[in-house]
């Protein structure tokens, strides 16, 4: 265990020399979309423009031959690689610190032109804001092995203050973007593991209800089927035999089923006694949110008892979520409701006027809103949609089939 920090380090310091690049530079250029096309043509003027200034000043210090030129293109060379290969550019930075040195004024208190030593900062501190830590300590040692050594004595503590600076806030930088990026996708795991619990939450509820009314048609089943022998007159003794099979299946599946679906309901959550609204409660539904102030309108025929439990159910809940939705996020605004039964399936719609608020909101809010209604119209076999109108406002559509298959095929 003791060689695993020596491990480390030797690892870090191989990177750091020649190993991986860190992190490209990432422009932030998202709130200006039509700078993006000009910031390399600016940035490459820019660059050349630093090399003519870094020439004119090698040109000062009489170097011989081509030697002002390669010293101007390896002093703005770090510059070029930063964008792409910011440990590149250091590393070209840390030998153009060691090299470009000769022939500097008399009395300048370090070696180098001032593109070089402004340039070489502006490296070093894109490099800690994206190198881990081992690799940031290790460009810090290097970087300071020709600074310290080419400056003269009285500005040494000056160039190791001016590195650690720039050395400890690029630091501090990259954990804090660190930290929001974990922060970001913290959040992003916590509102999928919402929609996820709201989604079984309401799937749940939907169990609870649908074992209400299959409940109750078993029952029936069971009950008629005992009750048969009574009724009819002069039933043989086999029949007799065949409704008391029935009779027992029934009771069997009720039981098996209470059985399975019992855990669904909360300790704290007694057995729902009341009758489970349905298809013809839904204008008794309208008449009251009109009572309480929302203009709603109703477009739906006289509900002939045809339509099963279950798709009733989900239509009066679909109904009854979307008035709510509407007078919660979009107060006086315009509704209608429009129930549609067809052959196959019932249309039920739900649609408010330009109202102010988001109907979307209730996703967010402390209900299950548009999940609930989408796991209605899903569990029978159904098809849901929501979203804003073509004139402004808010439509809701779900298609519900009597058969478990959707009714628009």
């Amino acid at each position: 265990m003791a060689e695993q920090p020596v491990g480390t380090w030797w690892r870090a310091l191989r990177r750091t020399v020649a190993g991986a690049d860190v992190a490209p530079v990432r422009l932030p250029l998202d709130r200006w979309p039509r700078l993006a096309p000009f910031a390399r043509p600016v940035g490459l003027l820019v660059v050349i423009g630093l090399f003519a200034v870094t020439l004119a000043q090698q040109t000062d210090r009489r170097l011989p031959g081509i030697v002002p030129i390669l010293f101007a293109g390896l002093t703005v060379a770090p510059l070029l690689a930063l964008p792409r290969r910011p440990l590149l550019a250091w590393r070209l930075a840390v030998v153009a610190l060691a090299t470009c040195t000769f022939n500097a004024p008399a009395g300048a208190g370090w070696p180098w032109t001032p593109v070089l030593a402004l340039g070489s900062l502006l490296v070093l501190a894109v490099v800690a804001t994206r190198a881990d830590r081992p690799v940031l300590v290790w460009v810090g040692l290097l970087t300071l092995v020709p600074g310290l050594a080419l400056v003269d004595p009285d500005h040494r503590v000056s160039v190791l203050v001016l590195v650690l600076t720039v050395l400890v806030l690029g630091d501090l930088v990259r954990g804090n973007r660190r930290s929001r990026r974990a922060l970001a996708a913290q959040t992003a795991l916590s509102e999928r593991e919402r929609e996820r619990r709201a989604v079984l939450e309401e799937r749940t509820r939907i169990a609870r209800e649908l074992h209400d009314v299959v409940a109750h048609h078993m029952s029936m089943i069971a009950v008629q089927a005992e009750t048969a022998p009574y009724r009819l007159a002069e039933v043989p003794d086999a029949a007799r035999a065949e409704f008391a099979a029935i009779a027992g299946s029934a009771r069997e599946a009720l039981t098996d089923m209470r059985r399975l679906l019992g855990v669904l309901r909360s300790e704290s959550a007694g057995p729902e006694t009341a009758p489970l609204p349905g298809l013809a409660d839904v204008a008794a539904m309208v008449d009251a949110a009109r009572r309480a102030g929302l203009a709603v309108t109703l477009d739906a025929p006289a509900p002939t008892g045809d339509t099963p439990a279950p798709v009733g159910l989900a239509a009066y809940r679909i109904v009854q979520e979307g008035l709510a939705n509407a007078a919660r996020h979009a107060a006086g605004a315009a509704v209608r409701v429009t129930v549609r039964p067809g052959p196959h399936a019932l249309a039920v719609r739900v649609e408010n006027s330009a109202g102010g608020g988001d109907p979307t909101a209730a996703e967010r809010g402390a209900g299950h809103g548009l999940t609930g209604m989408r796991e209605r119209a899903l569990a029978l076999g159904g098809t849901f949609a929501a979203g804003p109108a073509d004139g402004g406002g808010y439509v809701v559509d779900a298609v519900l089939p009597y058969d478990g298959e959707d009714g628009n095929g």
